[in-house]
């Protein structure tokens, strides 16, 4: 179904509240403060029902220059505008900054009304609409029609409903299968009732008992209640004015410029990555890391402008900047914003979000302006791929992709899978989760990896390969641990390096000894085949055979690696045929006695008590054997 919210904007006193109070029959002047002067100071809500009988919301913006703040609060979600500008004043200051901000945020649709005909005489009003039709000249108003109206006599409101109801017809229905935000455009409380939040939905449908979460920060909330149009209904959707009752949260826990949306689904950031456009009317440059006045949904806030590919912006022009934001804050790409001069305040342009998320960026570099071109222009296919392509480093999940755009978790895992057809990224399933990296950082890492491997394999011509927690520290460590594990699991699925225990090493690697290397080896293993009753430790082994320590530790833990030693402790190591022997004698004792101690092992082997101990323990800890208060027994488990 259509959903439409109609804004007005134009200068103080001329005419909107009193235009929609024709139209109406209502009111939008809430404030005390606001009825006793005359003037519009907060945002205004209501609704109209069209001929149709589709049902608009209609928001009333202040039009006086000290609440344009107000005013870009209520902006956010309009589809079509009525530009009012009265007939006895014609197009004045506000009139003009209230039409760049609207064309700044994308507005398409709207048209003229000129109020108070009946103040003046038709030469006048003829005077007054050419003026009009200059000012629009360049602007999405530019062909639109001029109605010309007096609220009070009820003139040209036929005129008004019809336009309305026409540009309706046009207007496509919103995208209900994003993902559904509110920013927050009122937050208070009602006695009974708790915290009442309203804003325009911008995408997607929230439900009654919906789980939500309160942007920036992490306090959570549940709907209890949905009003639109002051109608209790069940689910809101994308393009209604929305009232919501939420529980489990305080009045002073939300605010205007707060975004509501599903847990998890946004990150906040203290940078956007953004285009901007400085308006022509705009009469200076400004420069690198200029501070500037932020509007971005219902928030404002201040940033600097770093400008990624100039020292100066001039008016009319556009630029990929970075924007440093002094408070966090939630977007989606593709948002809008207005950026005000901070002081004196008035409005210099405006642009469009690329990246909600980004890392800190360099200036000048090409890389980066290619990135943020796609972003700019590109498919959404397209953007999807350079967001997982800037992201790749993090190994980033679904979720946290999702964050970065304004799709459901099914809808980009569609784009994904498209992207994963056309080899254009890599998935690692996990038990609860899907990690994403671009193809080209897969094979990035994989290539570095390699040449890792083949490097160390040089160095280390004699060990069996890297451990692999090692590679994991290195090459993982922005990853979860299970997602460097399958990353290495679809490198040896690949034949590109293999397993030998806790190691890694080239696919096909082979350890191989020189002449001297063979000779040194040779010498080791007759050495603890000589002495088993009491075998050296390996410093004394060292320098009974005079071996370089290099060399001898290198070819030493190389026959540990490949089983010719056993290792039974830090100071124990025998042969690996005396081992055999040691454990076929002791599985023939237990077998025929059904247990054997210490002493009886030691005077079966005929070595000292030390050198029983360490064995049996070596069999304990490898579940050869258990122990039974002083013996050992064969581990039948």
């Amino acid at each position: 179904m259509k959903h439409v919210i109609i804004g007005t904007a134009g200068h103080i006193d001329h005419g909107k509240t009193s235009l929609i109070r024709a139209l109406t029959g209502r009111n939008t002047d809430r404030l005390e403060e606001e009825k006793k002067r005359g003037i519009s100071i907060e945002l205004g809500f209501t609704y109209f029902d069209l001929p149709s009988g589709k049902r608009a919301g209609i928001i009333d913006v202040p039009g006086h220059e000290k609440f344009v703040k107000n005013m870009l609060a209520g902006v956010i979600g309009i589809d079509i505008v009525i530009l009012v500008v009265a007939a006895d004043e014609g197009i004045m200051p506000q009139t003009l900054e209230h039409l760049s901000i609207l064309d700044l945020l994308g507005i398409e649709k709207g048209f003229i009304v000129m109020t108070k005909i009946d103040m003046v005489d038709e030469e006048w009003i003829e005077l007054v609409e050419e003026e009009i039709r200059e000012e629009i000249v360049g602007t999405f108003l530019e062909e639109s029609p001029i109605v010309k109206v007096s609220s009070t006599k009820n003139q040209g409101l036929d005129h008004v409903i019809s336009l309305l109801e026409k540009y309706t017809e046009e207007i496509e229905d919103v995208e209900t299968g994003e993902l559904p935000r509110l920013p927050i455009d009122r937050a208070f409380s009602i006695s009974g009732f708790g915290t009442i939040v309203t804003g325009t939905l911008l995408s997607g449908k929230f439900k009654l008992g919906d789980e939500v979460q309160i942007y920036p920060g992490d306090k959570m909330a549940r709907i209890r209640s949905i009003q639109v149009h002051d109608m209790d209904v069940e689910t809101a959707y994308a393009g209604q004015r929305v009232a919501m009752n939420l529980a489990g949260i305080k009045k002073n826990d939300v605010d205007r410029g707060d975004v509501i949306a599903p847990a998890d689904s946004m990150e906040s950031t203290m940078m956007l990555d953004a285009k901007i456009r400085l308006l022509k009317s705009f009469d200076r440059s400004i420069e690198n890391r200029t501070r500037v006045r932020l509007y971005l949904g219902t928030r404002e806030l201040l940033c600097r402008i770093v400008l990624l590919d100039r020292e100066e912006l001039n008016p009319g022009e556009e630029a990929y900047v970075q924007l440093r934001l002094e408070e966090e804050v939630v977007a989606k790409i593709k948002d809008r914003f207005i950026i005000r001069f901070y002081s004196p305040m008035f409005t210099i342009g405006g642009g469009e979000v690329l990246d909600p998320n980004p890392s800190k960026k360099k200036r000048y570099d090409k890389v980066v302006l290619e990135e943020l071109r796609i972003k700019d222009r590109g498919s959404s296919k397209d953007i999807i791929e350079s967001i997982i392509l800037s992201k790749s480093k993090e190994f980033p999940s679904i979720k946290t992709i999702m964050s970065n755009t304004s799709l459901t978790e099914e809808n980009l895992i569609q784009e994904i899978e498209k992207l994963e057809l056309e080899d254009k990224v890599v998935l690692f399933s996990l038990t609860n989760d899907i990690h994403i990296i671009h193809n080209d950082y897969y094979e990035y890492i994989r290539d570095a990896i390699v040449d890792n491997l083949k490097d160390y394999h040089m160095r280390y011509p004699l060990r069996a390969g890297i451990p692999k927690e090692e590679i994991r520290s290195r090459f993982f460590r922005n990853a979860k641990p299970r997602v460097g594990e399958v990353f290495i699991e679809k490198l040896v699925e690949e034949g590109c390096i293999e397993r030998d225990k806790e190691s890694l090493r080239l696919k096909g690697f082979k350890i191989t000894y020189d002449d001297r290397q063979l000779k040194i080896r040779s010498d080791i293993l007759k050495s603890l085949e000589e002495r088993t009753t009491l075998p050296p430790k390996r410093e004394e082994l060292c320098e009974i055979l005079g071996a370089r320590q290099e060399d001898f530790n290198e070819i030493f833990n190389s026959l540990i690696n490949e089983g010719d030693i056993v290792k039974l402790n830090e100071d124990i190591f025998v042969g690996r045929e005396y081992y055999n022997m040691a454990l076929a004698k002791l599985e023939d004792y237990i077998l025929k006695n059904g247990s054997i101690s210490v002493g009886e092992y030691r005077d079966l082997l005929e070595v000292n008590r030390k050198i029983s101990i360490a064995l049996l323990e070596y069999f304990d800890q490898n579940k050869i054997t258990k122990r039974e208060l002083d013996r050992r027994v064969l581990n039948r488990n």
